[in-house]
């Protein structure tokens, strides 16, 4: 659930001021901002790879084996798709602001934020049905 904040702050706040930075400091903040963000979302993003790989193997009795791989199927398309179409944006954006890549980037992004979005809301079902409410 972490991650579905994350990507809404980032759809609706942080991309969109990329364009604010100005040209001649944007390749360092750029840089600054690839590096930082890894810190904050590669650990959260490998526990929640991690747990999304348990679930599928080992399936709790009451929880819904499509639920779960549901979960998995959404997780592969998020990382699919930041390995596809964002990260490359960023590379181009590391080298200096890029109108066109900042604009497929935000546009692009929404791609993850919807499937983050719909995962969140795997994952609370899934919660729902491990205490027996669903």
């Amino acid at each position: 659930m972490f991650m579905v904040g994350v990507i809404w702050f980032v759809q609706v706040v942080h991309y969109p001021l990329f364009s604010r930075v100005g040209d001649s400091g944007f390749a360092a903040y750029s840089g600054a901002h690839s590096r930082l963000t890894g810190l904050v979302v590669g650990p959260p993003m490998l526990v929640e790879a991690a747990t999304a790989v348990a679930l599928v193997i080992r399936t709790p009795a009451g929880i819904s084996a499509s639920l779960v791989w549901t979960g998995l199927v959404l997780l592969a398309a998020i990382w699919l798709s930041t390995a596809l179409l964002q990260s490359p944006r960023h590379t181009e954006l590391g080298r200096g602001f890029d109108p066109p890549s900042h604009r497929f980037l935000v546009t692009s992004n929404w791609l993850r934020t919807v499937l983050w979005s719909l995962r969140g809301l795997i994952v609370l079902w899934i919660l729902a049905e491990a205490m027996g409410q669903a």
